[in-house]
């Protein structure tokens, strides 16, 4: 009886120092140097809640509209559009062809476009100038925002609005 009771306080000893070691250890590892009256803790960042600003979440899983190119609209009834699904792939359409590459919203509201792929329907020549241009910018893409309820996206060469499609 008296070697269970006594395996069993050592047991709670052994718990309760287990418990304290992070605590002690953290007491200890705080020191920096000598100041005048002797050691001086180190000064860590103070986390303050709600401090960073909310970063945005990319709506994957939702087909955006283009609006506009550089601030000149996209007319007619068959507007370029994308989506990025869960696993990040992109697919749409570009005024003419249909296309597919990956697509990583990253950090910082950023948007990374791999090379695409792209189907090599004939179209006419303004329109395949319209489907290069938007292609490349959203080749190039560099950040994107959610701006009241459209979708802008901020190239090198200028910025893609888009309208959420039903």
């Amino acid at each position: 009886m008296n070697g269970k009771l006594t395996a069993a306080l050592a047991g709670a000893v052994a718990t309760m120092t287990l418990a304290a070691a992070p605590a002690l250890a953290q007491s200890t590892n705080n020191i920096t140097g000598f100041g005048q009256g002797g050691r001086t803790p180190e000064k860590k960042p103070q986390y303050i809640p709600g401090a960073k600003a909310q970063e945005k979440i990319f709506p994957l899983g939702a087909t955006w509209t283009a609006v506009s190119l550089n601030g000149k609209p996209f007319t007619g009834a068959e507007r370029p559009s994308f989506i990025i699904d869960a696993q990040y792939r992109a697919r749409g359409y570009g005024g003419c062809n249909t296309f597919t590459a990956t697509a990583f919203p990253l950090r910082e509201q950023h948007l990374a476009v791999g090379p695409l792929a792209i189907t090599k329907k004939s179209c006419d020549k303004s329109l395949a100038a319209l489907e290069q241009a938007f292609l490349v910018a959203l080749r190039t893409a560099g950040q994107w925002d959610l701006v009241d309820s459209q979708l802008v996206i901020r190239t090198q060469n200028g910025e893609l609005r888009f309208d959420r499609a039903l």
